[in-house]
C-alpha cells in the first residue's frame, strides 16, 4: 500500500535528519562551513529525489534548489526546508536545528513534518501530539532567536509578564512550543516559507495558534517566498500576544 503524504512526509523528514547526522560525524573535525554546505547539498538532494520519485506529478520549492515558478500552477506544491539552522548544525554537538517537509494546497500547509535529528525526535500530521497542559500559574515562556530575537517577542513578553527563551533554528522553536517547552513562538525580521511551512502544519494539528503577527493567515506558494514575520502559541494566548504586536506598532511588518 502507498504511504499517504502525511506518511511521507514524516520518513522523508526522518531519513533526511538521519543522513545529517551522518554528514556531522563523517566532517566532525571540518570547518563548520564546509559541514553545514555538505548537510544542505546533500539533505536537499535526497529530498528532492526522493519526491520525484513517491510523487513525481508534484511541484517542489526547495530552500538550496532553484526555483521553478510553473509551482504557482500547481494543484501540489511541496515546500521544503532541507536544514533549517545550518548555524546550530555546524556547532556540534547542538541540537536546535531541523528538517521541514510540508505539503501545499490552496495555500495552505495541509501536511507536514519536522524532525529535530539531535533529539532522534519527528513531529508530523502523521501523528499530531497532544496539546501539552500548563502548570496553573506558570507565566508564558516567549521563545526567540539566539541570534536575532526581533521586537514582537519582547513587546509579548513584557505585555504578558512573559520569560524570554532563546534557541536556534525556527524549527526547532515552533516544536519547542508543541513539545510544552514554550508557550509563545513570535518572530519578526525576515523568514521565508521554508521555515514556517512545515511547523505550521504540525503545530495547527496539534491544536495551536498559527498567523502571522498581527493575527492575518499565512499564505504559501507565493511567487515571491518570502513571509517576514510568524506567530505560533497556545490558543489562549492567541489574542493578547497579537494584542501586544498591535499596541507596539509592530502589525505594518506583516503587511
Amino acid at each position: 500500500m502507498q504511504e499517504n503524504d502525511h506518511e511521507l512526509a514524516a520518513r522523508l523528514a526522518t531519513e533526511a535528519g538521519a543522513l545529517l547526522l551522518e554528514v556531522r560525524d563523517e566532517l566532525a573535525d571540518a570547518e563548520p562551513s564546509e559541514r553545514k554546505d555538505e548537510g544542505d547539498r546533500r539533505a536537499h538532494e535526497l529530498l528532492m529525489a526522493e519526491l520525484a520519485n513517491a510523487r513525481p506529478g508534484d511541484a517542489v520549492l526547495s530552500e538550496e534548489g532553484k526555483d521553478d515558478l510553473a509551482r504557482l500552477d500547481a494543484e501540489r506544491t511541496w515546500i521544503v526546508d532541507p536544514l533549517d539552522g545550518t548555524r546550530e548544525f555546524g556547532e556540534i554537538p547542538r541540537t536546535d536545528w531541523a528538517v521541514h517537509v510540508a505539503l501545499v494546497v490552496g495555500g495552505s500547509p495541509i501536511v507536514g513534518a519536522v524532525a529535530l535529528p539531535g533529539l532522534g525526535v519527528t513531529l508530523s500530521t502523521s501523528s499530531p501530539p497532544p496539546l501539552p497542559t500548563v502548570p496553573n500559574g506558570q507565566a508564558p515562556r516567549v521563545i526567540a532567536s539566539r541570534t536575532r530575537p526581533g521586537p514582537a517577542a519582547d513587546a509579548i513578553a513584557e505585555a504578558l509578564d512573559g520569560e524570554m527563551v532563546y534557541m536556534g533554528s525556527a524549527g526547532a522553536k515552533a516544536m519547542a512550543v508543541v513539545r510544552g517547552e514554550a508557550e509563545i513562538y513570535a518572530h519578526t525580521g525576515g523568514q521565508y516559507e521554508w521555515d514556517s511551512c512545515a511547523p505550521v502544519a504540525v503545530v495547527r494539528a496539534a491544536g495551536l495558534h498559527a498567523s502571522r503577527i498581527d493575527g492575518s493567515e499565512l499564505v504559501y506558494n507565493n511567487a515571491d517566498p518570502y513571509l517576514p514575520d510568524l506567530l505560533i502559541c497556545r490558543p489562549e494566548l492567541a489574542e493578547s500576544a497579537i494584542a501586544a504586536v498591535l499596541a507596539a506598532g509592530l502589525g505594518e511588518t506583516s503587511q
